[in-house]
């Protein structure tokens, strides 16, 4: 018995059956894929790192702790020309994940109005927005990105027109907002208390974070009696309370912009690069984003619109409390290709002057540094990180407003 056991588990690994048995053929083909795939990647590393060094140029990270001695236009971190190259480039990282987030969430906004306008039964609305999708999604978005920034540029007024040769150039809210061809002047906060910027955006976070919680709260009330509870003027509380202590703790006082001499002074300065950008970005994704909306609305069931106006429900109720969070689970998955998508267009800026990663990392830098491998890999570990993190959170969020089968 002993033996007939010894020659069942030496025929187990016998190297024929690795292929021939279906036990085994599936592990055996992906163990020789993965080796094959590896020693090519190796050969490729060697060969690279031999031929840089027999050029001089060994593989290195230190140029990015060299003097950048460049400019960048539009900084939302503390930056000059003696900062560093790693300086840089996380200034132009900041600049890349800036444009996204605006661009994202304009784009979504605006996609669900425009995709909820799509299966309008006014056919004038319907049309308009048939008109505005198959427009924007069939014209490259370089194109429209180079459009918007010269009508930006060129139909603006300039700043000396504020100074009453132009009467059509006039500031917004009471003097304290410009629009001009050299971009948005806004008003500014400054601080007295030393981080006091950062205390205020924390309580901002943390009303925000109380405010979901009883938000949750709500929720489980709801599901277990029938009715929920008003959360509103308990967040408003919060709100309130958070901020205002954030305020008077902070000491915050409002910069205006001031026209001195041929420009504005104070206050924030919105380039027309970034604004372009911006627009450029969220107008075109939003034609996607719109049809991704039409397709998961069509996908709920007839039954359940017709239920929901049985009920005395308004179209805007049924829309918002019965379609919109049936159609998300639908319109979840391709909304994430689309947010990557976005990023990933970002690096287009460079083509309107908007210094974000490619135009730093990727474009001054490389070309002083003449370390054309290290940039783009460094560039493309970036990309490659933000999309796996977009991708991770929204799969986690697609994930729970999934049915859960019993």
């Amino acid at each position: 018995m002993a033996h007939t056991a010894l020659t069942i588990a030496t025929d187990r690994i016998r190297l024929p059956h690795l292929l021939s048995d279906t036990r085994y053929r599936d592990k055996t083909l992906q163990a020789i894929a993965a080796v094959l795939i590896l020693t090519v990647l190796g050969w490729l590393i060697s060969n690279t790192l031999t031929n840089m060094a027999a050029l001089g140029k060994p593989i290195s990270f230190g140029f990015l702790f060299d003097k950048a001695g460049y400019d960048i236009n539009q900084s939302l971190i503390p930056y000059s020309p003696e900062s560093s190259h790693l300086r840089a480039a996380l200034t132009g990282l900041v600049n890349t994940l800036v444009v996204a987030a605006m661009g994202c969430a304009t784009a979504t906004v605006l996609g669900l109005f425009i995709g909820i306008a799509r299966l309008s039964p006014n056919r004038p609305l319907a049309g308009l927005a048939r008109v505005y999708v198959e427009v924007f999604r069939n014209v490259p978005v370089l194109l429209w990105l180079l459009l918007i920034f010269a009508l930006i540029t060129e139909a603006l007024p300039p700043p000396s027109a504020f100074r009453g040769a132009d009467h059509t150039a006039t500031m917004w809210l009471s003097d304290s907002i410009a629009v001009t061809n050299r971009g948005v002047f806004v008003p500014s906060l400054s601080f007295t208390t030393p981080g006091g910027a950062w205390m205020l955006v924390a309580a901002i976070i943390g009303a925000g974070a109380c405010s979901f919680a009883l938000a949750r709260v709500a929720d489980r009330r709801q599901r277990a009696t029938g009715r929920r509870p008003g959360t509103w003027l308990p967040a408003l509380g919060i709100w309130i309370a958070l901020v205002g202590l954030a305020v008077v703790w902070s000491g915050p006082a409002l910069t205006v912009p001031e026209l001195k001499g041929f420009n504005f002074r104070g206050g924030v300065h919105l380039r027309n690069s970034l604004i372009a950008l911006w627009l450029a970005l969220s107008l075109y994704t939003a034609a996607f984003v719109a049809e991704i909306v039409r397709s998961g609305i069509a996908a709920v069931a007839e039954g359940q619109k017709e239920a929901a106006a049985s009920l005395g429900l308004s179209p805007g109720q049924t829309m918002r409390l019965v379609v919109l969070p049936q159609a998300q689970r639908v319109i979840i998955p391709p909304l994430i290709s689309q947010y990557l998508s976005l990023t990933k267009n970002s690096s287009l800026a460079i083509a309107v002057g908007y210094m974000d990663l490619t135009g730093t990392l990727m474009g001054i830098t490389l070309n002083q540094t003449g370390r054309e491998l290290e940039a783009v890999l460094l560039g493309m570990g970036f990309y490659l990180s933000v999309s796996a993190g977009v991708s991770v959170a929204l799969n986690w969020y697609n994930a729970r407003v999934q049915w859960k089968e019993r």
